[in-house]
């Protein structure tokens, strides 16, 4: 860890306490390890579970061994969370991606939350689980953080900005590629939902709604606030695999999606032909961009960041071959005689699905602001992640795979 750091100013950086919510999840486990590596601020990781960050908490990890707490507790129903955010200078809420797995199963003081239900197989079938956790559950940490003065870093999502004006265009249209009609802007973009029916959009309102009120707390009460709207973080760590660290019956993001199907020798659903556009940025740059809001809060408070690559563009169909070709790469596979099958949104997600047709962010407040650029190509964050999935899950699959079926 280097010593006499200094913000982007030229200000000496202090040690500070961080309680993270959500810590336990992906994004929290990577944000973890750069804090314990790279800075000697301290972490009060709360989760549900710990199985991503146990590294972080072995007795054999002395070097920060008294910089990183584990609090095992549900923010929905646990009086200690109000403790343990006093406690901090700065509070992050991030994704409770353990709550989301196993729901239904089994003064200048800083927040971070994580926490919520965030893939869009849950956002269809199990909308009332999807606004509780990502907008009721989430109020008592905005409220404590701003009755206590505690300055918050909110991870949103980039599903809040909806649909892009361009998907109301005639197809023909030739304003579809004028990147003022789909390049997302923080402060410029309109938030636009589909019919209440289309319950795909529950986790985008609520989403919304939070930012609304986190907002304005800061106008209000002087709350101090980040907001962050990833644009589909990809590494190690990320989601689940069904049936080995996950519900058999789950339904993961696109990439651990694929990745399953991969795992599994199995042809890639592209959901309605996989024209849908989306960036994807590496977890480890990403994760850089979050250190900068952390120690930057004259530069970072009130406002709301885009993190994501737009250099990373691809539709769904480019993101399943090019996966299929790195995994060949990785394993030294060939890829199976159809890699590929359409499958209807119906079919895979459900009724009342519905989609965006791009999501490219624009990178200006965060670039003006922080400095920040992401540096990984797509190429390059598939390798390393799917490298990740293939020797953490490639034994068990095969083993779930080859136990007899029972007659």
């Amino acid at each position: 860890m280097a010593s006499g750091r200094v913000d982007l100013d030229g200000n000496p950086i202090k040690p500070i306490t961080i309680c993270m919510i959500g810590a336990g999840g992906f994004i929290g486990s990577h944000l973890c390890e750069k804090l314990m590596a790279d800075t000697p601020h301290k972490v009060l990781a709360v989760d549900v579970y710990n199985d991503k960050i146990k590294h972080l908490l072995e007795p054999s990890s002395l070097q920060w061994a008294d910089r990183i707490q584990f609090h095992r507790l549900n923010i929905k129903s646990d009086s200690r969370l109000e403790g343990l955010i006093r406690m901090a200078d700065l509070v992050i809420f991030l994704a409770f991606l353990a709550q989301f797995l196993h729901l239904g199963q089994f003064r200048r003081k800083m927040t971070i939350n994580l926490a919520a239900i965030c893939t869009p197989a849950d956002y269809n079938t199990r909308p009332l689980d999807t606004i509780y956790s990502n907008f009721i559950d989430a109020l008592p940490v905005v409220k404590y953080c701003s009755e206590n003065g505690k300055r918050l870093i909110h991870f949103s999502t980039c599903e809040v900005y909806g649909k892009t004006i361009g998907a109301f265009l005639p197809k023909d249209s030739p304003l579809r590629q004028d990147p003022n009609y789909y390049i997302l802007k923080e402060d410029t973009s309109p938030c636009i939902f589909g019919p209440i029916e289309k319950q795909r959009w529950s986790y985008a309102c609520a989403k919304q709604l939070i930012e609304r009120l986190i907002y304005a707390e800061g106008a209000e009460n002087g709350l101090e606030f980040t907001i962050v709207r990833p644009f589909n973080w990809i590494g190690p760590r990320m989601d689940f695999i069904p049936g080995i660290d996950g519900p058999s019956e789950g339904v993961p993001r696109v990439l651990a999606c694929f990745s399953n199907n991969l795992l599994r020798r199995e042809p890639l659903k592209l959901v309605d032909g996989g024209q849908s556009q989306r960036t994807f940025v590496y977890i480890k740059d990403a994760i850089d961009a979050v250190l900068l809001m952390i120690e930057n809060p004259a530069r970072a408070n009130g406002h709301i960041f885009n993190v994501g690559n737009p250099n990373n563009e691809v539709t769904v169909r480019q993101l399943a071959e090019m996966m299929t070709q790195v995994y060949s790469k990785v394993t030294g596979e060939s890829s199976i005689e159809t890699p590929t099958i359409d499958v209807s949104s119906k079919e895979f997600y459900g009724e009342g699905y519905d989609d965006s047709d791009k999501r490219i962010p624009d990178m200006t407040i965060i670039n003006r602001q922080l400095g920040w650029n992401p540096k990984t190509s797509l190429w390059d964050l598939l390798e390393s992640t799917l490298t990740y999935q293939h020797r953490t899950y490639a034994e068990a699959i095969k083993k779930a795979t080859s136990k007899p079926v029972a007659s």
